[in-house]
């Protein structure tokens, strides 16, 4: 497959690769993420100030560069690559395009304050009744004169602790619509539960007990809200694949590297025909995990069974490459490799984690057999 980058795009990728390389301390970053505030604002600030990455896929009408999904992978594997705990994906890719496709005054001006770094968004979609089934909506959106009191929880809303505001997901009597939670003036009626995950982001489980709205706070038209939560859901499976892809590209280097400096009886591991042949093995995963990410990149804005096809296909490779490519490193580091000291050990547990967000492999491996018999 033939996907070379613009002059441009390289520059994005070249710019933002070397702001991490010398800026993101990855010991750092975890200590940050465990016993911290669960990231780097300073980070943050300097992605929307110094490098304009928060603005990159966004609209030039709210202050972005009106780029598209090439750009989000470009970003994207580069942050995997560094490990980043940042809520990029979370806020500019899912919450953005949510924001964009809703319009209005309030998705604009929001929209504006995450392109500035000023406002992190992220969406609590997921319930412990419906399971990976985001349509399945308990969450109730009752009208009270004219605003809304919300009803229900949600769960795993990941970079929620994080988040100056939330997109929630709620049934309302014309369907599922969508509202946005201004977190600093929500001071009753909600209750969350933060915590940190395996792979050191940050996520709550939240209740909405009578959450008073305004009326301004539903997005959209009432009721039509789901065409846009199942294409933002596509988009944030290709991102956070595309930053799979970052994280193996790293872990694969690492690998041979150590192999190289390793030695036992005499001599590398490396030269060892049988540890050659897993290593060659990691990269063909990799390579076939590329070239689904690259088909899903480019089906992002088609129709949506074709869109959502090539996304569940790009997952469940991404799945599939990221348990193979992350078991095998581990296992050619020795016990090192899961230690806290090695980086191989945090690039293994988000690649774990990798493997359920936006749906886990075995969901879009039925998902994808479902589309190609329809």
């Amino acid at each position: 497959m033939d996907f070379n980058l613009s002059k441009e795009q390289e520059l994005l990728r070249d710019g933002l690769g070397k702001f991490l390389s010398t800026r993101y301390d990855l010991e750092k970053s975890r200590a940050a993420a465990k016993t911290g505030p669960g990231w780097q604002p300073d980070i943050w600030s300097g992605f929307a100030n110094e490098l304009g990455i928060l603005g990159a896929a966004l609209p030039e009408d709210v202050g972005g560069i009106g780029g598209g999904p090439v750009e989000i992978m470009v970003i994207a594997e580069a942050l995997g690559h560094a490990l980043v705990v940042e809520p990029y994906v979370d806020t500019v890719v899912v919450a953005g395009g949510l924001l964009h496709r809703a319009g209005g005054p309030v998705a604009t001006s929001l929209l504006e304050k995450v392109v500035e770094g000023n406002a992190v968004v992220a969406l609590a979609a997921a319930e412990a009744s419906s399971g990976e089934n985001w349509q399945d909506v308990s969450t109730i959106a009752e009208r009270d004169g004219d605003g809304w009191v919300l009803r229900g929880s949600k769960i795993v809303a990941m970079s929620a602790p994080l988040a100056t505001h939330l997109l929630v997901t709620a049934r309302t009597d014309d369907g599922i619509s969508l509202f946005v939670v201004d977190l600093d003036g929500a001071t009753t009626g909600i209750e969350t539960h933060p915590y940190r995950t395996v792979d050191d982001r940050r996520a709550a489980d939240i209740v909405f007990e009578g959450l008073a709205l305004p009326g301004d706070a539903l997005l959209g038209e009432e009721g039509q809200a789901w065409p846009s939560i199942a294409t933002a859901r596509d988009e944030g499976a290709v991102a956070v694949c595309s930053e799979a892809v970052g994280c193996m590209r790293k872990v694969l280097a690492d690998t041979v590297e150590y192999a190289k400096q390793r030695h036992q009886f005499g001599q590398p591991i490396g030269s060892f025909q049988a540890l050659q042949h897993r290593m060659v093995d990691m990269y063909m995963e990799l390579e076939q995990a590329v070239a689904a990410v690259y088909l899903a990149v480019l089906k992002l804005d088609a129709e949506p069974n074709v869109r959502a096809r090539a996304a569940s296909a790009a997952k469940a490779t991404i799945g599939r490459a990221a348990r193979f490519i992350g078991q095998q490193a581990v296992q050619l580091h020795g016990g090192m490799g899961m230690t806290e000291e090695l980086a191989i050990g945090h690039y293994f547990k988000r690649l774990t984690a990798v493997q359920f967000e936006f749906g886990s492999t075995d969901y879009h491996v039925t998902r994808y057999a479902k589309l190609t018999r329809s």
